[in-house]
């Protein structure tokens, strides 16, 4: 592969005879990195999808390749035919006869892509769901939406179906309890098809033509696919709670897990993973909306750090419960849910907050009225006003009068900000001691000029975003093709401002 060409191809500034030029030697890569042109005509779509299985998939994903094409202009694609077939009926615009025969198709692979396509015809579902290959009929039970044919296929004899049919949300609920419950056991699974009982999959698999998953287990009673199946079906919220609530006490902690992110868990179940000894299971309780107000204020002691973090995003946190989070528990300038949801009032309320913490927290919403936009802009606390330098509307004066008064800390924030004009953007790129990350924002903000630019190409990371900036001279933009830093050149090929001269070149250089 050729990550200069692959670059250039992205380049939207690159000509349609240049396009031309670089479809014809087209190996794979190339080919489907110039699929994803908006810009390509009609021949152009065409001749990549001669050239390309992976480009001609891009292409009819994308419409630009129609059933029409395929029958009239491309019927010697035999080998791709069918995978082109696939993407035209997985995006509605299929044949029904292209399902008849694909169904048919001796590669299972091709048989389990096409159940996962969307409105099969009833005819070609019963056809797939009689596959003798298990998998082909669990990617059927995946994305099927018949509740009959799911309800058929929870009695499959294979517990790869009835994982599939356990994660499918248009499962009857009734069949859903019944597979948590494991009433009627399955006859087989993945595990005792292709290996003796009992088995047990060692994390280490060394075996090439190996597929199972490590720590797959069967020793008859299909162990591993039975807890498989009933994570699917927690995750399922057409799963019926009543099934559910004994999971709380399960030894597996990731059934535990799931259950506490159910947003219809009952309150005396989350009181009980409240209590959870695994720090992981109490993590997802915590952002769960479903969550009573008192166990809130239990987690907000809770020991362990991700806790309280992930119950600072809990969108029902009450705003006082929030502010005692935030005195204990490095949150960062994130914008929370109970922040963005704040009324008026409560924002006012927040501005007078004599915790930094808390005002930072407002600071990261971006639809602050003026007043306490400004109010924070003049915050004496660098990590407030950071918070709040990204927000539009701030003028150039005030955004100066933030770095002049706070400097480094301050100084990143800044210059992402969508308004800051070319001179402070200057200002900052080549200020002492260097900020990186500030060089980083300066390097990719659009109204960054030359000589800023100049000062990022400057720093080993910055370099690679501002190559690719195209306020860049067109001369300096040629001569970064050379770099040795191969990101830089990258960038610099897919540079809008890279002159066609130079593009040509490239092509002309890597073609010999």
């Amino acid at each position: 592969m050729d990550d200069l060409l692959v670059a250039l191809a992205g380049n939207p500034a690159l000509p349609p005879a240049l396009v031309d030029r670089l479809i014809g030697p087209a190996g794979e890569d190339l080919a489907h990195a110039l699929a994803y042109r908006t810009d390509l005509t009609t021949a152009q779509v065409r001749a990549l999808a001669v050239r390309s299985e992976s480009a001609a998939v891009v292409l009819a994903r994308d419409g630009r390749l129609t059933a029409e094409d395929l029958e009239s202009v491309f019927p010697h694609l035999r080998g791709t035919a069918a995978y082109l077939q696939l993407a035209l009926l997985d995006e509605g615009r299929g044949r029904p006869e292209w399902a008849r025969r694909l169904a048919a198709e001796a590669n299972p692979d091709i048989r389990q892509k096409l159940a996962a396509c969307p409105d099969l015809p009833p005819e070609i579902s019963e056809v797939l769901a009689a596959d003798p290959d298990p998998e082909v009929v669990a990617e059927l039970a995946l994305h099927t939406t018949d509740p009959e044919l799911l309800a058929r296929l929870a009695g499959h004899r294979h517990a790869e179906v009835r994982i599939m049919v356990a994660a499918n949300p248009d499962t009857p609920p009734d069949r859903l309890a019944a597979l948590v419950a494991n009433d009627s056991p399955a006859e087989a699974c993945l595990v005792c098809d292709r290996e003796p009982i009992p088995f047990v999959h060692a994390p280490h698999c060394d075996r090439e033509d190996c597929t199972l998953l490590p720590g797959m287990s069967c020793d008859g009673s299909h162990e591993s696919a039975v807890h498989s199946l009933r994570q699917r079906a927690v995750d399922n919220l057409g799963t019926p709670m009543s099934a559910l609530v004994g999971f709380a006490d399960e030894p597996s902690m990731s059934l535990r897990w799931a259950l506490a992110a159910r947003p219809d868990l009952p309150p005396e179940v989350a009181g009980r993973l409240a209590g959870d000894p695994v720090p992981g299971v109490r993590y997802h309780l915590a952002d769960n909306p479903a969550l009573p107000v008192e166990l809130m204020r239990r987690l907000a002691a809770d020991p362990s750090h991700e806790v309280r973090r992930r119950l600072a995003d809990n969108p029902r946190l009450p705003l006082d419960v929030l502010a005692e989070v935030a005195r204990t528990t490095r949150i960062g300038p994130a914008l929370l849910p109970r922040i963005a949801a704040a009324t008026y009032a409560e924002v006012l309320d927040l501005t007078e907050n004599p915790d930094p913490e808390v005002r930072m927290l407002l600071a990261a919403r971006r639809d602050l009225p003026p007043e306490v936009r400004d109010k924070l802009a003049a915050d004496p606390d660098a990590k407030v006003v950071a918070a709040v330098a990204g927000h539009p509307g701030l003028g150039a004066e005030l955004l100066s009068r933030m770095v002049a008064t706070h400097g480094v800390r301050v100084q990143s924030s800044v210059a992402a900000n969508p308004d800051a004009p070319g001179d402070l953007l200057l200002d900052l790129a080549r200020r002492d001691p260097r900020v990186p990350k500030a060089l980083r924002e300066v390097a990719r903000h659009p109204n960054a000029e030359a000589g800023a630019l100049e000062h990022c190409l400057a720093d080993e990371r910055a370099r690679p975003i501002a190559a690719g900036h195209p306020a860049l001279p067109a001369e300096r933009v040629a001569a970064l093709l050379a770099d040795p830093d191969p990101q830089v050149a990258e960038s610099a090929a897919g540079n809008p401002s890279l002159p066609v001269e130079a593009m040509a070149r490239l092509i002309s250089d890597r073609a010999r």
